[in-house]
């Protein structure tokens, strides 16, 4: 059995999956974590506020290493390895002790209005 044991203990396995996440979603891990949950998207940007302890779970220990600077949950879940929903949960758990912190991302730039621009246009004119 130790033989196989190696070989069942794959990346996708959905035992190991399960281990990982201690069998709850991330919903659940969001509700029971804090009073507002943050709601975590790919884009979502996560920066880790403290070092790893050494009794940390191992998944939770390599996202505060990686995330000195900011990183998308779409990014930490890709170099975990790890499915978003699985990465949502760790992410929960780290938020909840408050180990990291989520930022939403820059919004993009909105244009002026055309009719601002060409007002501003025609002033700068007159001068």
């Amino acid at each position: 059995m130790s033989g196989r044991r190696g070989a069942d203990w794959q990346e996708g396995n959905p035992e190991r999956l399960y281990v990982i996440t201690r069998g709850r979603s991330a919903s659940l891990a969001a509700e029971k974590g804090s009073e507002r949950a943050v709601r975590l998207d790919l884009v979502t940007l996560i920066v880790a506020r403290t070092e790893p302890a050494p009794t940390m779970q191992p998944e939770h220990a390599a996202i505060l290493r990686m995330c000195h600077s900011p990183l998308s949950v779409a990014e930490i879940s890709a170099y975990l390895g790890l499915p978003m929903s699985a990465t949502a949960v760790l992410l929960a758990d780290l938020l909840a002790e408050k180990r990291v912190e989520a930022r939403a991302p820059v919004p993009k730039a909105q244009l002026p209005d055309r009719a601002l621009i060409e007002a501003v246009m025609r002033g700068l004119q007159k001068l």
